[in-house]
């Protein structure tokens, strides 16, 4: 057997939360988890800097932990990203693209939130998704909420 390898990669370093408040405050999807927990933008300031890089292969759970609005399953990245509006697929496109031509990419960690033994992906559907899609394993911001 011979397995083929690829030489792309991506640098994940630490987000800043500064221009993510509107995740918290207008997705509408995302609302349930925010109220089942108990949590508001101040909880989530306060536990970002405790953040940390997890690894985050592709599946529902991270480290044991379910992950609402991960959307790992092909039909799901079919659904909310191959055949969303232009606007949404436009920056997905555009970091394909580079990591084809320049073969690496750096770019902040999507954000999941953890909280009582469930998580959220708060942020970065499009950077998980170009790195599942081509066989790697991204890492996240794993932000545990006190």
């Amino acid at each position: 057997m011979t397995v083929s390898t690829s030489s792309l990669s991506i640098e994940w370093y630490r987000p800043e939360l500064a221009g993510e408040e509107w995740e918290f405050h207008h997705h509408p999807a995302k609302q349930p988890f925010y109220l089942k927990h108990g949590v508001d933008w101040e909880r989530i300031v306060a536990g970002f800097a405790r953040g940390r890089l997890a690894s985050y292969p592709r599946g529902g759970e991270i480290e044991g932990i379910p992950v609402l609005l991960s959307h790992h399953t092909y039909d799901e990245y079919a659904h909310y990203l191959a055949k969303a509006k232009r606007g949404y697929r436009l920056n997905y496109s555009k970091m394909e693209t580079a990591l084809q031509r320049e073969g690496k990419l750096v770019l902040p960690a999507p954000v999941i939130l953890h909280s009582d033994g469930e998580a959220l992906l708060f942020s970065g559907y499009r950077r998980l998704c170009l790195a599942w899609n081509y066989g790697m394993v991204p890492y996240v911001w794993l932000v545990t909420l006190s």
